[in-house]
């Protein structure tokens, strides 16, 4: 089983602010980095680390930029998929704050001009059984023509609703499974109870849908499921929480693609964020190879 993981992969600047700022408020940083980031990155080098084959989609710009992340994508990823456009390649700022919550802002010229059906051999390569991982940075109709290619080829789809454009929103009823978080759930029903959220969000055709609760855990409602089972995240002290949905996500994905069970994956997705969100950094959080192993022999056990 295969995991084909669709997104963008850009330089992250990494600012570490006592608190944010006010509106208007200049604050200098205690400290400040570049690195290797993207959701569609995260997720596919989380998902690899998990020990599933993985080809990884994405777009690039013809610039330096460009040039250094695809030599860090070659580290990680055995199979890269990179188009390159005259574009500036895709860039986020991250402003953490002590208690380790976070702001993101993001340039995505090359995500937004990134067209994976028509411009990839992707449909081609997707086979029966295998995965299809996207992420809201991409065009909305862009992401409906890889989940509806995944479903035209038997493939399962997996769906996280992260960032949310709320003038071209993909099709909830492409994604088999939907992973949003507590505010991404509120934003795309108006729901401010995660349960009545679950609810309203299979509503709109979503297959499984789960909302990931930060330190609480995750929430899960499946189709055949009367109401949506809560399950607890490990207790930790958390130091960033930038990339830990990220690495949720890859992990689940990764999870699904060795034969776990839903549940099992969740909570094998569940203790990988939990590791991540005690260490700093974005992509350098994600526990590694190693540490997947472990923590899947420890699922499977439980």
């Amino acid at each position: 089983m295969h995991v084909h993981v669709v997104g963008n992969a850009c330089v992250d600047t990494i600012f570490r602010v006592g608190r944010f700022p006010g509106a208007g408020e200049t604050l200098n940083a205690s400290s400040y980095a570049d690195g290797l980031g993207g959701k569609g990155a995260n997720q596919a080098i989380a998902a690899a680390r998990t020990g599933a084959a993985v080809t990884f989609w994405t777009a690039l710009g013809k610039d330096r930029a460009g040039t250094w992340i695809r030599s860090r994508l070659d580290r990680e990823l055995s199979d890269l998929e990179a188009i390159e456009f005259d574009l500036p390649s895709d860039r986020s700022t991250i402003v953490i704050e002590a208690g380790g919550e976070n702001f993101i802002v993001s340039g995505v010229a090359c995500s937004g001009a990134f067209d994976p059906i028509a411009q990839t051999a992707l449909a081609r390569r997707i086979a029966f059984d295998d995965i299809v991982v996207c992420q809201g940075n991409l065009p909305g109709a862009a992401i409906d023509a890889c989940l509806r290619a995944a479903q035209e080829n038997g493939a399962r789809t997996v769906l996280n609703a992260s960032p949310i454009d709320a003038a071209a929103l993909p099709d909830l009823r492409l994604a088999q499974v939907l992973v949003v978080n507590q505010s991404e759930a509120k934003a795309l029903t108006g729901q401010g109870d995660m349960a009545a959220a679950a609810g309203a969000l299979a509503a709109k055709g979503a297959g499984t849908v789960v909302i990931t609760l930060g330190a609480e855990g995750c929430l899960v409602l499946g189709p055949n499921q009367a109401g949506p089972l809560r399950l607890p995240a490990p207790r930790v002290e958390a130091l960033d929480t930038s990339g830990a949905g990220d690495v949720f996500c890859g992990c689940l994905a990764g999870g699904l693609a060795q034969g776990m069970s839903l549940t099992s994956a969740l909570k094998f997705a569940l203790a990988a964020a939990a590791i991540a969100v005690t260490r700093p950094g974005t992509l350098i959080s994600c526990p590694s190879a190693s540490e997947m192993a472990a923590l899947i022999n420890q699922t499977e056990l439980s």
